[in-house]
């Protein structure tokens, strides 16, 4: 369920918004495009709504335009690029980003929003199946960031930094095989993340346990999954615990050791379940 703050900001914004005109009714709707966008990005990362959130990035599209901010505009739709592009959805998803970059341009987007949307592209064209692609994106988006370094974002483009670049890199080299340098790189990123991002910690605790997999260490993948799991008992993120999952199934041929049955006690304990089946 969406966190009732948010939930009551939006709607508050939204009964306001019918009150108001000119350069008040652009502001608050600036600030409403705003909050729908951060209630989307609850909806579908913390708890895996897709649906719902693309109903919410509507709203927020919508009060984008109405406060015509080009630069929220392009925040909105790449974000909605995500719904087909989890899904391995590569034509819808490339849509919606060549709308977002139209968008982008038009509000003379700077290099770390450029960048961001190179990463969000470059996710989707790894869920696709296309890591050159990806690759690419990343190594784009690798260059305008260093190009543009210290200067200004939007205040609302919080979720977005060098090191949370560095996260989608690692990612995309899991994707691709290159194991040890998806490992070098997700080690960087483990160790430079904040102390308040314990939901990312999740994903690169995860993404860790896959390369360990992938490279034949099942102890050390369980024992990452078993980190991520820890961190999801108070800070509960969907998309950290899809990734935990994918450290499992490939966990498979060990599954009758003990320390894959140490996962599956503390990945199947009633915290854990309640939670995923509450989303």
């Amino acid at each position: 369920m969406l966190h009732p703050a948010v939930a009551a900001h939006a709607t508050l914004g939204g009964q306001l918004l019918d009150a108001t005109t000119g350069r008040t009714r652009q502001t608050l709707a600036a600030a409403l495009a705003e909050s729908w966008m951060l209630a989307g990005r609850i909806e579908f990362f913390d708890l895996r709504e897709p649906d719902r959130a693309g109903d919410t990035w509507v709203r927020a599209l919508q009060a984008a335009g109405q406060a015509d901010d080009a630069l929220l505009g392009s925040a909105v739709l790449a974000h909605m690029a995500f719904i087909p592009g989890w899904t391995g959805q590569r034509p819808a998803a490339t849509e919606r980003m060549v709308a977002a970059r139209t968008y982008g341009r038009r509000g003379q987007a700077g290099g770390h929003f450029v960048a961001w949307l190179d990463a969000v592209e470059a996710e989707c064209a790894t869920r696709s199946g296309d890591t050159r692609a990806a690759l690419d994106l990343i190594a784009h988006a690798e260059s305008v960031v260093e190009e543009t370094d210290g200067r200004p974002m939007p205040e609302w483009m919080d979720w977005f930094s060098p090191i949370r670049l560095a996260a989608f890199k690692g990612n995309v080299q899991l994707t691709a095989g290159h194991l040890p340098q998806a490992r070098e790189t997700l080690l960087h990123v483990l160790d430079g993340l904040p102390h308040d991002a314990d939901k990312q910690r999740t994903v690169i605790l995860g993404d860790l346990g896959a390369v360990e997999a992938a490279a034949g260490r099942p102890q050390d993948a369980a024992q990452y999954a078993v980190r991520a799991l820890e961190l999801l008992e108070t800070h509960w993120y969907a998309t950290g615990l899809e990734r935990v999952r994918v450290v499992r199934r490939a966990l498979g041929p060990w599954e009758h050791e003990q320390y894959v049955r140490d996962l599956d006690d503390r990945l199947y304990g009633w915290g854990a379940v309640v939670s995923a089946l509450a989303c």
